[in-house]
């Protein structure tokens, strides 16, 4: 879809919500590379993910996240060998591991944060907060519709 025009009005849901989402990404990995973060975007989501979920295992974060529990792993090791996050034994269940964030992790969370909410003006540019409000609301009933754990 041509992001400079307005789409047609019988463009699926899905689809907005697609590009929607691939450019935002796209505007966060150009802001992320002009900052210097030394991220990917996918890197710097779970380490915001890891942050807002201290201390669970790495299986519930892959749940949480949506993602592969194996693509979780590969930027758990990189995050890893950033020095930002641990991975440390559960003490229920020695097999499973617990991610937190390193204590140098809190300085690389918070330019993600303004990252992000930099990014997010730009998408929002020309909405009212009623508008921006409504939309988070019908995004997140559409989520808990789809969700495994919807009931219908």
């Amino acid at each position: 879809m041509a992001t400079s025009a307005t789409p047609p009005s019988d463009i699926p849901l899905g689809f907005l919500l697609a590009d929607a989402q691939r450019l935002l990404r796209r505007r966060f990995e150009r802001a992320a590379e002009a900052e210097g973060l030394g991220l990917t975007a996918s890197e710097a989501r779970t380490l915001a993910y890891i942050a807002v979920y201290e201390d669970r295992r790495q299986t519930a974060l892959a749940d949480i996240m949506n993602v592969d529990p194996m693509t979780l792993v590969g930027y758990l090791d990189a995050l890893e060998g950033k020095g930002l996050v641990e991975r440390c034994p559960d003490p229920t269940d020695r097999r499973a591991k617990i991610v937190r964030p390193s204590a140098t992790a809190a300085a690389m969370v918070e330019r993600i944060r303004t990252l992000g909410r930099h990014v997010r003006e730009q998408a929002t540019e020309g909405l009212g907060d009623g508008d921006v409000a409504a939309v988070r609301r019908a995004l997140g009933r559409m989520i808990r519709n789809l969700s495994d754990t919807a009931t219908s």
